[in-house]
């Protein structure tokens, strides 16, 4: 979770009201944040606050926070309002960036009285945001210039690497793009975003002047925001148009709240052309009802409007609906449940009294975990060694390593790695990559997985669905077909259930030696001998013959 260093006297300088620390350990929870640590320094009292939520961008910071608070105390009430003013600025988009970091979109905040603490918070922000909501910089750059220094219109453009030189931000020196991206210190971090692209992101002035290099480096000579600075120019780039407006609400309304005036910039591309930043209220709606019946306490329908205006909602009751509109700085509202929690925040979690529950229950087992447990004992039983891997994946261990298209997946919207983006689909190729960390081990090796798999499922309310399955594996030098299905035929046995086998083509599998595995007409998994390619993208060298089955299906019988 995103942790950052914000200012006692700054927050209450944006609130208007002084706190003692205690009562601002109380308050940073109406911002989804817990109060970390406290220090003094040159006589003044900062704070590191801890956000709970990474899908609030927009609390990130001491403007985000002293919003909040304002609202939440019942300062302010409702949609927060921010005036945006056309400018005549104009960016230009080439398309030749389509396949390298395709979208850009601009503002400028004027009229800003930037301090120390001021300038602190404004870097701060677009770090955290690039970093945590961005994906370390893939999915968002952020860039911020002294809007008086430059030259419009802006041209944001693909230019090849050895055409390009120029002063990166805190260096003394002119450097070419290669340079930057081997020496540089953001250059190592972050030169692989584009590092072999046959251009590189550029952002320039009229006269040629580089502004930034996206999403690497900014330019020392007119990238640099200092305490003089009165007008900021804000350059967001990325992958996804929404997700980088967005990030561009976020920033520009922190400014606005230290008194900056939005400016608009007209962003050209070959297809269409947008006026950014957009901040046009979103909408959402809700039953009462809902709210009432599981808020823990009595709330009447005024209440809940009070309430929800104090966490910036416009608010408007009719027949026992709330339509809502909230700011456009938030992304979060996707069920009626996320309503509720801000309904809970703005009541205040320590202010519901705590309650016994009223029914006395006894624990018991549950019937399916038992029914898993003894499919586990089972394979066991068999000779095989039980291994547990981990539910998080990434679509490069699900799909290229194992040879197959890539298809739609549950992802983590703000992974902290890679390695563990997505949710997986299938059980094989956690099997797979055991084996390829376990090949200095003696074979035979013969493993098997009982775990949940999630599936898309655009019936369901989540529009997924988490399924039990079983995989097996088993990797020595005569490992055959005829070897795993031995162990399934012996499966079958013992569930009662007959099946056939039904010759498919499956890119995980050798040719001719692969069958879908049907029980009443019903596909239920998939076995087969490992195809070469897949061994050899895991980095393993023996063969290995392997199976797939989901559980639900023969749970007490169900297909019988």
């Amino acid at each position: 979770m995103p942790k950052f260093d914000v200012a006692k006297h700054d927050l209450e300088r944006l609130v208007g009201k002084e706190f003692t620390v205690e009562e601002w350990e109380d308050l940073f929870l109406y911002a989804k944040c817990e109060l970390d640590d406290v220090w003094e320094e040159g006589g003044k009292i900062y704070f590191k606050a801890d956000a709970k939520d990474t899908n609030r961008p927009d609390l990130w910071s001491a403007e985000g926070i002293a919003r909040q608070v304002k609202w939440a105390l019942g300062m302010a009430r409702g949609l927060p309002k921010y005036e945006i003013e056309k400018s005549d600025v104009v960016v230009y988009v080439d398309e030749k960036l389509k396949d390298i970091r395709p979208y850009g979109v601009y503002a400028i905040v004027e009229d800003l009285e930037l301090d120390e603490e001021a300038l602190r918070q404004i870097i701060q922000l677009q770090e955290k945001v690039a970093l945590t909501f961005g994906r370390r910089r893939r999915e968002v750059a952020i860039g911020t210039f002294d809007f008086d220094k430059l030259k419009p219109p802006f041209y944001y453009k693909a230019v090849e690497p050895d055409k390009i030189r120029f002063i990166p931000l805190n260096s003394d020196r002119e450097m070419s793009a290669d340079e930057i991206l081997e020496e540089h210190e953001k250059g190592k971090e972050y030169g692989h975003l584009i590092k072999g692209k046959p251009y590189y992101p550029l952002l320039v002035d009229r006269e040629g002047n580089v502004l930034s290099m996206p999403p690497v480096i900014n330019s020392e000579t007119h990238g640099k925001v200092t305490e003089e600075t009165k007008s900021i120019f804000i350059d967001i780039t990325g992958w996804d148009l929404n997700k980088i407006m967005l990030a561009l609400n976020v920033i520009v309304t922190a400014l606005a709240e230290r008194g900056g005036k939005i400016r608009s910039v007209k962003v050209v591309y070959k297809d269409f052309e947008i006026e950014t930043p957009d901040l046009t209220p979103k909408e959402f709606e809700v039953d009462l009802s809902y709210i009432k019946k599981l808020a823990g306490v009595e709330l009447s329908d005024e209440d809940i409007k009070d309430l929800l205006e104090r966490m910036m909602y416009e608010v408007e009751i009719v027949d026992g609906k709330a339509k809502l509109k909230y700011p456009a700085f938030r992304d979060d509202i996707m069920h009626a449940r996320d309503v509720l929690e801000d309904v809970l925040i703005a009541y205040g979690y320590n202010n519901i009294p705590p309650e016994e529950p009223k029914l006395a229950v006894q624990g018991k087992g549950d019937d399916f975990v038992d029914f898993e447990n003894a499919i586990r004992d089972l394979m066991v039983g068999f000779g095989l060694q039980e291994v547990m891997t981990f539910n998080l994946t990434n679509k490069e261990a699900q799909f290229d390593k194992m040879n197959i298209p890539e298809e739609e997946i549950v992802e983590i919207e703000n992974p902290i790695s890679q390695k563990w983006s997505a949710l997986r689909r299938w059980l094989l190729p956690s099997l797979m990559e055991f084996l390829s960390q376990n090949t200095h081990e003696e074979y035979p090796q013969k493993i098997f997985e009982v775990g949940k798999v999630t599936l898309i499922d655009e019936k369901r309310e989540t529009k997924t669905v988490s399924e039990s399955k079983l995989a097996v594996a088993l990797a020595h030098p005569k490992v055959t077909f005829t070897e795993a299905k031995e162990i399934l035929d012996s499966l079958m046995r013992h569930l009662g259930a007959e099946y056939e086998l039904r010759e498919i083509e499956h890119g995980s599998f050798i040719p001719g030696r692969v069958g879908e595995i049907i029980v009443n007409g019903k596909s239920v998994g998939i076995i087969g001998e490992i195809h070469p390619q897949v061994l050899e993208n895991w980095g393993i060298e023996m063969p290995v013959a392997a199976f797939e089955i989901f559980l639900r299906p023969f749970y007490k019988g169900s297909f019988l």
